[in-house]
């Protein structure tokens, strides 16, 4: 293997990046202010002090509307160029194989309303 000065430009550039990234972090350490008690290890939101309990416990059907959004995304997503390549292709086989696809979310979607998924439960106090 031919010595080339490739080899220690790609060793100085790493070591001028790490240095790069250290060096602030290492800084800020030694020159930063060091606050002690008061409202320092208090929660901190929008810059106004939290109301009430700051650890609240969220439902299940957050992250249930949150997997049903990400689903419907990933089908738009799939969805646009398999309609730029039926609009080149018009014929019944490619009308069969968008509702194919198509038929999956909405499947799954009838799922969850006889589940009663989408019914948002009241709160008991």
């Amino acid at each position: 293997m031919a010595f080339t000065w490739l080899h220690p430009a790609i060793i100085a550039g790493l070591l001028v990046g790490i240095i790069f990234a250290a060096a602030p972090i290492t800084i800020s350490n030694f020159l930063a202010p060091r606050a002690v008690g008061g409202a320092i290890h208090s929660p901190y939101e929008c810059g106004l002090p939290t109301f009430g309990p700051t650890w609240v416990r969220f439902g299940i059907n957050y992250s249930i509307y949150a997997l049903l959004f990400l689903s419907f995304e990933v089908v738009v997503l799939y969805l646009f160029p398999m309609a730029v390549w039926y609009a080149r292709h018009p014929d019944l086989t490619a009308l069969c194989k968008v509702l194919a696809f198509l038929s999956l979310p909405a499947a799954a979607c009838a799922f969850f309303i006889r589940r009663k998924v989408f019914l948002w439960p009241r709160r008991l106090n």
